[in-house]
């Protein structure tokens, strides 16, 4: 498998604990958190760009975060 190019969310900024993104060139999309690089979940761009269009549609953020 070709070495993957991780990117970290522009949301993201300095911190330790940011979501990665990599493409493969089966045209899958990773992504996995910086805290647990050794899991990743696996999708495709339209099912990707769906989540996030859903998430931004119910107003949320980066700075929305979830309750302890």
């Amino acid at each position: 498998m070709p070495r993957l190019h991780w990117q970290k969310a522009t949301h993201c900024g300095d911190a330790s604990n940011c979501v990665n993104l990599a493409a493969t060139p089966t045209r899958h999309i990773l992504l996995r958190e910086s805290d647990t690089p050794a899991i990743a979940l696996t999708t495709t761009p339209l099912p990707l760009n769906s989540l996030i269009q859903t998430l931004k549609s119910q107003g949320l953020s980066s700075t929305t975060r979830p309750h302890s």
